[in-house]
């Protein structure tokens, strides 16, 4: 990378790092992003009953308590020997690489941080912590709307002669894939800004194309969305809507941080 005054992690002032360097310096940072998910896992596992059973089954809990007299509840199975000890496994993985978000994603901008410029640097700073908001915010718009809608619109189709009885672990699936899903589709407006900051992206693009993306938000809320659940799709295809035109803002904002107009 060029030489710059201001150098990040495992680069010397006036020395520009060789190719092994680069490797050095992407391998600390994995093995620095790995333990901040090793971390979060234990972390997650210390509480794991409260988890499972104050967050993650509670959602099914207040459905089956909203069920009209008559209507049979969701019931949970397990169905296979050490189930519960694997899904409580695959949790506590999850989990901790959720809480290690925000350092893996600082891991990234300071493997970058040397080829970019000081101004750069600070605005990266800043995509960091906005682009854990956005994905923090996804999972917490999955988990008090879409995940309430989605098992309510389940637990009440079809006739109470067939019983609900599904595998715990195909729940459990269910609710961590459309929190994830939730949460990676809120990043849309730091996609546009990231592409607009390098000019591959413009705010005019994104306007003549809107009735084309629509059609693409809509297919890609189906294909995120595990099942054929037709609630849970459209509950993520309107804040993607939402989210595209405010990604339209985006994109202006950051293009004109790029090429500000000269002054008079």
């Amino acid at each position: 990378m060029a030489d710059m005054p201001d150098t990040g992690p495992g680069q010397e002032t006036g020395n520009e790092m060789s190719f092994l360097d680069h490797l050095e310096e992407l391998r600390w940072r994995v093995i620095k992003a790995l333990i901040g998910v090793i971390l979060g896992m234990i972390l997650c596992w210390v509480f794991i009953d409260w988890i499972m059973n104050d967050v993650l089954l509670q959602p099914i809990v207040r459905v089956n308590a909203s069920l009209l007299p008559g209507q049979p509840p969701i019931k949970l199975q397990n169905l296979k020997p050490f189930g519960q000890l694997f899904l409580y496994m695959q949790v506590a993985i999850i989990g901790g690489a959720i809480l290690s978000l925000p350092n893996i994603l600082y891991q990234v901008w300071a493997f970058i941080a040397p080829g970019l410029l000081p101004r750069e640097r600070g605005t990266a700073r800043a995509v960091v912590a906005f682009s854990s908001i956005c994905f923090l915010g996804g999972v917490a718009f999955a988990y008090f709307v879409m995940l309430p809608a989605a098992l309510n619109f389940f637990a009440t189709f079809g006739t109470a002669t067939i019983e609900n009885n599904i595998a715990v672990n195909e729940y459990m699936n269910f609710i961590i894939s459309v929190m994830l899903a939730a949460g990676v589709v809120f990043e849309l407006p730091m996609v546009s800004w990231f592409l607009s900051r390098l000019g591959i992206l413009t705010p005019k693009f994104m306007r003549k194309y809107r009735r084309h993306a629509i059609v693409v938000i809509f297919v890609l809320a189906a294909f995120l969305t595990p099942g054929t659940d037709p609630v849970s799709q459209i509950l993520l295809a309107v804040p993607l809507l939402v989210l595209y035109e405010i990604s339209i803002f985006v994109s202006a904002w950051a293009s004109r941080a790029r090429d500000p107009e000269p002054a008079p």
